[in-house]
């Protein structure tokens, strides 16, 4: 969402002359889109701007957008000394705050006030040659108040978007030659809820897939982050019918405790969890699951960790985000007694380890195999490959020409990792 965030701001100011470097030392401006869900982010965010403003101290406009922006607010411009703070309903608001202090030598902008409609705003997309994926996002805000969690408070209500400008911008990035979407939310599977009506029995987030499925020229669907009491019975029709939606969903965990899925608000129970993979893996045979999974939540016993142990291990995940729990100021877990760090840290790396055999073990059985892979260019790591995705989320690497970069590629796996798949193009 961050990334999606941040290319909408870039576009704003390309559009008003700016031009992109990769260079610090380039920059005139230099802005960090920051998150709040673990502490890591932002001290890692605040570490950089501190870093940069001590260097470069008056010679360029320096600004914190998003979540840490949201939250902190004016204590940012005292306390690191940049020029802008805008929170997460102002990414709209970027380009002329920055033309504003660029005229007004240094006078600091703080904006974290709610806007009505700013979740229409973010819907432009930086034209890029033989892109072939591209985020879109469909609504803003959170409603779930989960413990642990401060996201409703950095983004606010749930606001969607209208079900026509989200088809209209998909149309327009299917003709740029844009082969996947992936639909953004914060609870993206409860979209629309409060602003459209059930039709046919369908919720207004099914009523949108079959709208953007609809889409000619679009190859694949795909949605993140959802919830899993957002896994209503027609949106498990909906994988069984729509061929599009690709086939993976994430599916947050966060625990296998009973007890600690209650502290955490989640609003669901392990057996309930497990009953939904059933029906999720039923109807699209084939389909890969990932998860978010916390451990060290506050009163964590090492039978309610045990219990998150025997939920990852039953369902085998495809991939799995494991976090030590991260006090966050302003939650009600905050104020819970904490556990210590190397509790933490020691049941982190042990669930990683049985995590990462699972997923080891799932990535080997595809050697041998042919796989569909969507080329999205050069690898990072090592630009004499390409990289793409599997429909099933897979990340492979493969030796080819780069006019395959854009394109649907049959790769026979020859290899596997811990992580990736390695192929050649049939």
């Amino acid at each position: 969402m961050n990334e999606r965030d941040s290319e909408q701001v870039a576009q704003m100011l390309i559009a008003r002359g700016f031009e992109m470097t990769a260079r610090e030392d380039e920059a005139d401006v230099v802005l960090l889109n920051t998150c709040s869900v673990r502490d890591m982010a932002e001290q890692k965010a605040l570490g950089k701007m501190r870093h940069l403003v001590h260097q470069y101290k008056g010679k360029k406009i320096f600004g914190f957008l998003g979540c840490m922006a949201q939250s902190r607010g004016g204590e940012l411009v005292q306390n690191v000394k940049v020029d802008l703070v805008a929170g997460t309903q102002k990414f709209h608001r970027i380009a002329d705050y920055v033309e504003e202090l660029l005229a007004s030598k240094r006078v600091p902008i703080v904006d974290v006030e709610p806007e009505a409609g700013s979740q229409e705003a973010i819907r432009d997309h930086i034209e890029r040659p033989r892109q072939s994926t591209a985020f879109v996002s469909i609504m803003q805000g959170c409603n779930m108040r989960c413990t642990f969690c401060i996201v409703p408070h950095t983004r606010g209500r749930e606001r969607s978007r209208a079900m026509s400008e989200i088809v209209r911008e998909v149309e327009t990035l299917v003709t740029r030659g844009v082969q996947e979407v992936t639909l953004l939310g914060q609870i993206v599977n409860l979209y629309g809820r409060h602003e459209f009506p059930v039709h046919d029995g369908k919720s207004p987030f099914v009523q949108l897939l079959e709208a953007v499925h609809a889409v000619e020229g679009l190859q694949r669907l795909r949605f993140t982050s959802p919830h899993p009491i957002g896994y209503r019975a027609d949106l498990i029709e909906a994988f069984a019918r729509l061929p599009k939606l690709a086939e993976h969903v994430h599916l947050p965990l966060q625990s296998g405790s009973d007890r600690i899925l209650k502290a955490m608000h989640r609003g669901y129970t392990a057996a309930g969890f497990l009953e939904l993979v059933r029906k999720m893996r039923a109807a699209r045979p084939g389909l890969a699951i990932t998860t978010d999974i916390i451990v060290g939540f506050p009163g964590e016993t090492d039978a309610d960790y045990e219990a998150t142990c025997r939920v990852s291990e039953e369902v085998r995940f495809d991939n799995a985000f494991i976090f030590r729990y991260s006090t966050r100021r302003d939650t009600p877990a905050a104020a819970l007694p904490q556990i210590a760090e190397s509790i933490k840290e020691t049941r982190n790396l042990d669930l990683l380890e049985r995590t990462n055999a699972i997923v080891k073990e799932k990535l080997e059985a595809l050697v041998g195999t042919c796989v569909e892979v969507l080329c999205e260019g050069p690898s990072k790591n090592n630009p004499a490959r390409l990289t793409g995705r599997t429909r099933s989320n897979k990340i492979v690497l493969f030796e080819a020409d780069e006019r395959h970069i854009g394109q649907m590629v049959d790769v026979q796996i020859d290899q596997a990792s811990g992580f990736c798949l390695y192929g050649k193009p049939v």
